[in-house]
């Protein structure tokens, strides 16, 4: 779990700031009043992710408080309740991730952004595209200060490599379009070839030596463009701002994709990415097997217990099944108490000893609420091989599932 460090003498920004933070962020909390108590946070915990910081304390003015959490290499979001340009110019001295207006309304939800941001940032890679006469060390310095995982690459080509041998691992690219010999345009067109702009940012950054510039690369597939000189506030708000509207677009496509009850994948992910699936194991000639799993007597349980409890075994056949199946594995709600599982990479043997186990594993499966207790079971239909499509599959599964509960139910039928 990640930490969060917020320094205030304030006690009720403390707690206004801790209960905003822990309503919407899965994080570890550490709340200090002065400097000193900060300090022995700082020196006792072996990471702190991010940290709030009041610019001044009782016993810490002109920010001592801050140039301590930056010297231990903490992401520092300053609070300040006094603000004119002295200060202003004070603070962005200062090697700071941005800074926050005590008396502003919207002060304490900016603030939260910001740390989710920061948090993200930890597991958010980035490709710059460098060159060898005009070192980027300060666009370097600003994203490994806001903890962006920041990868280097000196041509066009080594970017188009990378970005096509790791799908879906880069956030963000950034090219400097003064960068001599370099077709950014190009770079940019050849990027959305392959990535749509909800999957990579990019980003440029140049001089708008006339206002048809930044126009040019919007239109050719960039998220923004950045002009030359920029000040380091402006750069990261920009780049956070841009990998929030690409989280957002990956959250909505994440709720389309999920089945509201359980959280597993639902039936038109299946047919997205089970297709993906399905065309590769094609391509290379190889087997895969797909299963039908459907509750056994899902009816009586609902009649008997009620559809609340019907609802937990749902959730409850989803747990176990996550915990059995390996990661690779696909597995869908398809629909009611049906589920569906896609698994590539696995022998006919192995594929009936994980279906035969996870058989067992409901035999032996105890859910009590209530103080009642009581087990289900499952019947299982499979297809092992390769057919001319998914639905040719799927439908197989379903036959073989048909006969499972016909012959009497908690077994699995495979095609051999």
């Amino acid at each position: 779990m990640q930490t969060v460090l917020i320094v205030d003498d304030s006690k009720f920004i403390l707690n206004l700031l801790e209960d905003r933070i822990s309503e919407l962020l899965h994080v570890r909390i550490l709340k200090a009043a002065s400097f000193q108590a900060a300090k022995e946070f700082i020196n006792k915990e072996e990471i702190i992710h991010v940290a709030i910081l009041d610019l001044n304390l009782p016993d810490a003015n002109d920010g001592d408080m801050v140039d301590y959490a930056i010297s231990n290499h903490i992401p520092s979001i300053v609070l300040t309740g006094l603000m004119n340009e002295n200060m202003k110019q004070t603070i962005l001295k200062k090697d700071i991730v941005d800074y926050v207006y005590k008396n502003n309304r919207n002060s304490i939800e900016y603030t939260i952004n910001v740390i989710h941001r920061v948090l993200s940032n930890y597991d958010t890679h980035i490709l710059i595209l460098d060159d060898p006469n005009i070192k980027h060390q300060k666009e370097t310095h600003i994203l490994n200060k806001i903890k962006l995982d920041v990868e280097i690459s000196q041509n066009i080509d080594n970017i188009l490599e990378r970005c096509h041998n790791h799908s879906g691992k880069y956030s963000l690219v950034l090219i400097d379009d003064t960068i001599i010999d370099i077709d950014a345009i190009g770079l940019t067109i050849a990027l959305r070839q392959q990535y749509k702009k909800d999957q990579l940012a990019i980003i440029i950054l140049g001089q708008n030596k006339n206002s048809e510039d930044s126009c040019e690369f919007i239109k050719f597939g960039a998220n923004d463009f950045i002009e030359k000189p920029y000040t380091e506030i402006e750069l990261i708000s920009r780049i956070n701002a841009n990998l929030d509207l690409l989280d957002s677009f990956k959250q909505a496509k994440n709720l389309a994709n999920r089945d509201y009850l359980s959280g597993a994948y639902n039936r038109r992910f299946l047919f997205d990415s089970g297709t993906s699936i399905f065309k590769k194991a094609q391509r290379k000639k190889e087997n895969i097997a797909l299963a039908m799993i459907d509750i056994d007597n899902f009816k009586n349980i609902n009649d008997t217990y009620g559809h609340d409890m019907g609802d937990l075994v749902i959730k409850n056949t989803v747990n176990l099944l996550n915990k059995t199946l390996r990661t690779s594995d696909l597995m869908v709600r398809f629909g009611g108490e049906e589920f569906c599982i896609l698994l590539e990479y696995i022998s006919l043997e192995d594929t009936i000893s994980l279906f035969q186990r996870i058989i067992e594993k409901f035999e032996h499966n105890i859910v009590k609420v209530n103080n009642q207790s009581f087990s289900y079971t499952v019947s299982i239909g499979i297809c092992y091989g390769m057919e001319e499509n998914l639905e040719t599959l799927i439908k197989k599964s379903d036959d073989n599932l048909y006969l499972a509960k016909n012959n009497g139910k908690n077994q699995l039928v495979i095609n051999k």
